[in-house]
């Protein structure tokens, strides 16, 4: 199997980044070519938008929130995942594609859903993973994992808790083709374990 777009998605403190830091690793040992991205991010244009948007001391209107991850994400879809995955390569996404839009911008900030669908797809070109895995934490829990780490909050963290559970829901609720829910309270070691299994099986075209 070539060419399959896998993202990991999830709300804040889920352990997004080091699911996909121990997947990737475990896909170069099988001898697949991996590229790990974030979102946004990946380009020089989307690492500005992303600087942007998590810039505590900014107040966006959430329309202009929106544009600029959609920019970000269509420079990433041209520019880094579309060539990636024409050459047969494998992508596992950090931080994020278009769940975390419906999940932030629609249920989070309350954007109309259609019209924010129908940019998307303009921003993609219609691309869209062909497995996600949502990592499921209660968002307060999310929150207490972030504040052990010491981190100051980025713009988007800094939210009410409101904003936050609404985010958390829309992903707990979150089903389609291609999306597996995981269990992101057990310890990383677990999670990346099950992780592991179900992207094992789509490998092995089980799935």
């Amino acid at each position: 199997m070539q060419g399959l777009f896998v993202v990991v998605e999830g709300p804040e403190g889920a352990g997004k980044t080091t699911l996909v830091e121990g997947l990737a690793g475990r896909l170069r040992e099988a001898g697949h070519r991996v590229l790990e991205v974030r979102e946004p991010g990946g380009t020089e244009t989307a690492e500005a938008a992303r600087a942007l948007v998590l810039d505590p001391d900014k107040q966006w209107s959430p329309a202009a929130e929106l544009f600029l991850i959609l920019a970000a994400r269509a420079e990433l879809v041209q520019q880094v995942i579309g060539p990636h995955l024409d050459e047969g390569g494998w992508v596992v996404l950090s931080d994020r594609f278009e769940l975390s839009t419906e999940a932030y911008q629609i249920a989070g900030r309350g954007l109309p859903r259609e019209e924010v669908l129908a940019a998307n797809r303009l921003a993609t070109g219609g691309l869209g993973p062909d497995l996600t895995l949502v990592l499921d934490i209660p968002p307060e829990i999310g929150r207490e994992r972030q504040g052990a780490q010491g981190k100051s909050p980025d713009r988007m963290e800094q939210e009410d808790a409101a904003l936050h559970d609404r985010v958390a829901r829309a992903f707990r609720e979150a089903g389609g083709p291609g999306v597996v829910h995981l269990d992101a309270t057990v310890p990383a070691e677990r999670l990346e374990s099950d992780a592991w299994e179900v992207l094992s099986a789509r490998l092995d075209g089980t799935q």
